[in-house]
C-alpha cells in the first residue's frame, strides 16, 4: 500500500511540473478529482498507519526473560512483530532482521521523519573476553573496517540493496569495562544519497553473547543521541543467569572476537551485511509526500488568492 501511495504522489509532482514551469499556467492549474482523491487517500493512510502502533513504557521483558528494559520517562517501545513492520515495510530494510523490538523517544513514531529509533537484537557469540579493549588502534580498526565492507557490499549490490561508504567516526568507540558496555557510531552513506546516515552501536555483554543496541537515525541526531547515551545504557540489563559475571568456564563457550572483533563486524559476516539497518525507505517517501504536501498547499493558495 505504501509503494501504490508514493506512486500516486509522485504522479501529482509530475503533473506539477507543468505549474513550476510557468506562473500564469500555475495560476490555472487544478487538480483533478482523482489526485486530490489520491492525496487525500494518502494522508489518511498514514494517519491510519501511526495510530496503528501499540507502546509499551516502564518494564519490558526481553526474549522471554533474556534481558528487562526498565524504560525511564520519555522512551517507549514496539515489540518485535510492529518493529519487523516497520524496517521492512516503513523503513525499506531486507525482512529477517531479528529485530527484539525497537525503542522510540515519546512524542516519536515510525512516520515522523525527523525521529531516531533503538533496534534491539541478540547475538549468541560466545562469551566475549574484553582483555583487548585497551590496546585496540582505532585508527587501524578503521582501515580495516573500511576494506572489509567492499566484500560485504558485493553482497548488498547481488540481493539489490545500495553500497554502503562507510566515511568515518562519528563517535569513537568508548568501552566501559565495570560494566560491560561498548559503543561508538558511524558515519554512514547508502547508495547515491546526498544524506548519510548514523549508525550508533552499543553492546552489552552478557553469558554467553551480546546485547546489540542500533541507533537508526541520521546525523543530525547525533549530538541529542549523545546526552541521552547514558539514560539509554541503563535501561537495558540481562537478567540473572545471563549476567556477565554468571559467565561459567566449565560450560560456556568463549566467543571467537573480542572488543576489536565487536567493532569491526565480525560477528555480522555470520548474520550478513543486512544487520545494518537505516531508514533509507522511509526518508524517500516521506520527501515525496513533504512535496507534495508543499505544492498543494501552495496551488490551494494561488486558487484563493484568484478568487
Amino acid at each position: 500500500m505504501i509503494k501504490q501511495i508514493s506512486a500516486l504522489i509522485l504522479a501529482l509532482l509530475v503533473c506539477s511540473n507543468i505549474w513550476a514551469q510557468d506562473e500564469e499556467q500555475a495560476e490555472n492549474f487544478q487538480l483533478s478529482d482523482s489526485m486530490l482523491a489520491a492525496f487525500m487517500a494518502m494522508s489518511a493512510e498514514f494517519d491510519s498507519i501511526d495510530n496503528s502502533f501499540t507502546y509499551q513504557e516502564g518494564a519490558v521483558e526481553i526474549s522471554n526473560g533474556l534481558a528487562r528494559l526498565n524504560l525511564p520517562e520519555g522512551y517507549r517501545y514496539l515489540n518485535p512483530e510492529q518493529a519487523e513492520y516497520v524496517l521492512t515495510q516503513l523503513w525499506g530494510n531486507p525482512p529477517g532482521s531479528g529485530s527484539l523490538g525497537l525503542i522510540f523517544p515519546t512524542g516519536g513514531s515510525p512516520m515522523d521523519n525527523d525521529s531516531w529509533a533503538i533496534d534491539i537484537s541478540y547475538e549468541e557469540t560466545g562469551h566475549v573476553e574484553d582483555d583487548d579493549a585497551e590496546d585496540i588502534d582505532y585508527a587501524d580498526l578503521l582501515k580495516e573496517m573500511r576494506k572489509d565492507s567492499k566484500a560485504y557490499n558485493k553482497q548488498r549490490m547481488e540481493a539489490g540493496f545500495d553500497p554502503i561508504e562507510l566515511i568515518g567516526w562519528a563517535s569513537p568507540p568508548f568501552y566501559d569495562k565495570a560494566n560491560k558496555k561498548l559503543h561508538w557510531a558511524k558515519e554512514l552513506k547508502f547508495g547515491e544519497a546526498e544524506d548519510h546516515i548514523l549508525n550508533y552501536n552499543i553492546r552489552i555483554l552478557g553469558r554467553k553473547g551480546v546485547m546489540v543496541l542500533n541507533v537508526i537515525g541520521d546525523m543530525s541526531h547525533l549530538d541529542n543521541i549523545k546526552e541521552n547515551i547514558d539514560v539509554v545504557l541503563g535501561s537495558v540489563s540481562f537478567n540473572e543467569g545471563n549476567r556477565y559475571s554468571d559467565f561459567d568456564s566449565n560450560i560456556d563457550e568463549i566467543a571467537a572476537v573480542g572488543i576489536g572483533g565487536l567493532i569491526a563486524g565480525k560477528v555480522m559476516a555470520k548474520a550478513g551485511i543486512f544487520a545494518l539497518l537505516a531508514k533509507g525507505g522511509k526518508f524517500i517517501l516521506l520527501a515525496i509526500v513533504a512535496a507534495g504536501a508543499g505544492i498543494w498547499r501552495f496551488i490551494s493558495g494561488k486558487k484563493a488568492a484568484k478568487e
